[in-house]
């Protein structure tokens, strides 16, 4: 199989195609799910551990650390041995890390099993993404991964109202003994499915040379262009997903159980942008869907910084806005990373790895400048949502100048 010739497992729409289109959309899920799950639960760990907010807010952050920088170290491991090995291998450390959490008995080791726990699951993604490319080109790669990130949204979707209804029928712990079956669902729906980087295609190089290549690809401005469409866009994203328990459920009284409605809500948005992604993508083309997408993005931020500070329309001022800047993710990543990954066929494990390093690392970034610039209201989610919205519109605009100069 050379690199123009994607694979008629998964091009075609046959029984095998919609199983590898199911396995990539479980294994990419595992980024949200891992967090939203336990999202509503969020107060009531902070409470039964005997803990600050801001130190649960911690999980989120140290989840992202260990989720962006071990995936730096994956990719080269798998454009040299391929795919399927070591998302077995992430998937149970991921599991062993759940059961850890599940089991934690103060906040800073629930930091640690989560930080091995996001170690393993960042191995489903990020390789999960480079499948997509070693499969689909062009536009069709991004039109796949708008599909794939459509099915996937159902976790996010699921993920807060369930979990606030384990945390209410059981407790906070059971929603990580629920991740432990999900690690291992995955890693049997793994063993169904084929290598897609035959040896031919591997890389030789020693994984010392590949890590330093990273230097090498950091000097591309058109793809340092993409990198930074996606690394302010999830500095906003996980701004939103760590501020959002605190804002609706602490400062606006938005019920544990509720909170899930409100954060599903602009799952459903993702999921609709994320459609007409793939159905208009390959007649608009990839930039032209980033540009407009991160135009909306930077709108929608700034309404809700404006509307967070002045406190008008309360929840329902920022709960709206919010809706619309998450919807625009459709129009943001799948482009971003396909763009990205577009210009380094032999180099789809390390380029995906660079560009999820750097979204989760921004992630980590804006989740714990939400809970340090905290002061009991929604300012510090509106603030940071804003600074990464704007963030995001300025590299698409970076992107489009850069195609003029180097078609």
């Amino acid at each position: 199989m050379n690199d123009n010739q994607p694979s008629s497992a998964a091009s075609s729409p046959n029984a095998s195609g919609w199983r590898v289109l199911a396995v990539l959309s479980l294994l990419m899920g595992f980024a949200s799910i891992s967090t939203d799950l336990y999202l509503p639960a969020m107060p009531a760990m902070a409470e039964d551990l005997g803990t600050a907010t801001g130190m649960i807010e911690l999980t989120v952050s140290g989840y992202l650390i260990g989720f962006s920088l071990a995936q730096l170290v994956w990719g080269p491991i798998s454009d040299r041995f391929g795919r399927r090995i070591p998302v077995a291998i992430g998937l149970l450390l991921f599991i062993a890390g759940s059961a850890g959490c599940a089991m934690a008995d103060s906040a800073t080791s629930l930091i640690g099993w989560r930080l091995l726990q996001a170690i393993g699951a960042c191995a489903s993604v990020a390789l999960s993404r480079a499948m997509v490319r070693d499969l689909f080109e062009g536009d069709r790669a991004a039109q796949m991964m708008s599909t794939l990130m459509t099915v996937m949204a159902i976790a996010p979707l699921l993920g807060p109202l369930v979990g606030g209804q384990i945390e209410i029928l059981f407790n906070w712990r059971m929603i990580f003994w629920v991740l432990v079956a999900i690690g291992v669902i995955a890693l049997l729906a793994l063993s169904t499915l084929e290598e897609p980087l035959p040896r031919e295609r591997r890389s030789s190089e020693a994984l010392g040379r590949a890590l330093r290549r990273y230097v090498e690809l950091i000097q591309h401005r058109r793809l340092l262009a993409y990198i930074g469409v996606g690394g302010f866009f999830y500095a906003a994203m996980f701004a939103y997903v760590a501020g959002t328990p605190f804002a609706y459920i602490d400062y606006y009284g938005v019920p544990s159980q509720l909170y899930g409605l409100l954060f599903g809500a602009g799952i459903i948005g993702i999921m609709t942008t994320n459609l007409l992604n793939a159905r208009f993508v390959s007649r608009v083309g990839i930039n032209h869907m980033l540009m407009w997408g991160a135009l909306a993005t930077m709108l929608c931020a700034l309404v809700t910084a404006l509307n967070a500070y002045t406190g008008w329309f309360g929840l329902w001022g920022i709960a709206v806005p919010l809706f619309l800047f998450t919807s625009t993710t459709g129009f943001i990543i799948a482009n971003a990373i396909s763009g990205a990954l577009r210009d380094y066929p032999h180099r789809a494990g390390a380029v995906s790895a660079l560009v999820g390093a750097t979204q989760y690392g921004s992630g980590v970034i804006g989740s714990a400048l939400v809970g340090l610039w905290s002061d009991g209201t929604p300012s510090s989610l509106g603030l940071v949502v804003a600074l990464g919205g704007t963030g995001t519109f300025l590299c698409a605009v970076i992107v489009q100048r850069e195609h003029r100069h180097q078609p």
